[in-house]
């Protein structure tokens, strides 16, 4: 897939945009001001995977403790500001990496153009971050779509900053209609080349919230528009992560180590197929290589279904077949089935 070429932008040493890869990022779930809480979901959530953090900005207490969050994060840190331009101003000079401001609730332009003038002062990454739930009213006449609204409200704000001389913007129209964020997204990058943050908001529980995501963020970067996103869950900002990159791994978008395919499982199926994928899952974790490993319940589903595979097993009765890119190796007995594959996992350069 081609990607849409937008400007490339720094936060921290994270490249935004341009050629730079599709980043992942993620939102702290326990309290700012808890500053410990935070940086230990932080590293976590950066082992996991995740490029980009935001940290929610609540009140002066959780403002205060961001240059010690943003001391000891490893990754870029983002500065979630809504209603308050004195909170946006009291961030950005504890030296976050970049903030994110929703045009529909901090609306007037003398607040705009003063944390424009301290963006410039400190080189803050500025995220302008329009969310169908907060839009301002409509004041074109034109009796604009939801998605046209979005594209509107954020336009108007990039337009302003423009003007005023801020160089380092991205843009994100989040809803919580999958059609309406993809109509918006498609809207907007033919509008603008600062880079787009893409995610759908507010997508209930867990397991729609991974459908939602996955069909909105997926759409969109099959189309070559995205530089980076958030997988929004009901869930924790671990789940976000993994989601996030199992969406950017399936497309080919990037690595992530190792990934596994397996079969679904059927009547065939003469091995616990289910047991067998996830205990592979659990044994290759942390293991730094870009491989494809399949899990197949029968000869039906592999090698041949799963040629494409650097190495797999594919199951019968009380035994597998070893098989690397197509070809059989060797067979091997039910029990040793698991421990023989990761073994050859391991002895793969």
């Amino acid at each position: 897939m081609k990607r849409k070429k937008t400007k490339k932008i720094f936060l921290r040493n994270v490249p935004i945009g341009g050629d730079a890869p599709v980043s992942v990022q993620s939102m702290t779930k326990v309290p700012t001001h808890d500053t410990a809480s935070v940086v230990r979901e932080i590293k976590k959530l950066e082992k996991e995977g995740c490029d980009i953090i935001r940290v929610s900005v609540l009140n002066r207490s959780d403002a205060e403790t961001l240059k010690k969050i943003v001391s000891l994060s490893p990754i870029p840190v983002v500065a979630d500001i809504h209603f308050s331009r004195e909170l946006a101003l009291l961030a950005i000079r504890q030296g976050v990496d970049g903030i994110r401001i929703n045009p529909g609730n901090i609306t007037r332009k003398e607040d705009w153009k003063i944390i424009a003038e301290e963006i410039q002062k400190h080189g803050t990454v500025l995220r302008i971050g329009a969310n169908s739930g907060s839009l301002p009213q409509d004041r074109s006449g034109k009796n604009l779509s939801p998605a046209e609204r979005l594209v509107a409200s954020a336009m108007e704000a990039v337009d302003f900053f423009e003007k005023e001389g801020v160089e380092k913007i991205k843009i994100s129209l989040k809803s919580s209609s999958v059609r309406e964020t993809i109509e918006a997204y498609e809207k907007i990058s033919l509008q603008t080349f600062w880079p787009l943050h893409v995610g759908v908001t507010a997508t209930g529980t867990s397991d729609a919230g991974i459908i939602k995501s996955s069909l909105g963020i997926g759409s969109l970067l099959l189309k070559g528009i995205g530089d980076t996103i958030r997988v929004s869950l009901n869930d924790t900002s671990l789940r976000e992560v993994r989601t996030a990159r199992l969406i950017l791994r399936s497309l080919g978008l990037r690595p992530f180590g190792i990934e596994i395919i397996a079969c679904p499982g059927c009547g065939r199926s003469q091995i616990n197929i289910l047991k067998m994928a996830k205990s592979v899952e659990q044994n290759v974790k942390g293991l730094k290589k870009d491989l494809k490993v399949a899990v197949m319940g029968c000869i039906v589903n592999g090698p041949g279904e799963a040629e494409e595979a650097d190495i797999g097993i594919a199951g019968g009765k009380g035994e597998a077949i070893l098989f690397k890119k197509g070809k059989v190796i060797k067979r091997v007995k039910e029990k040793d089935i698991v421990k023989v594959l990761i073994s050859e996992i391991k002895k793969i350069q």
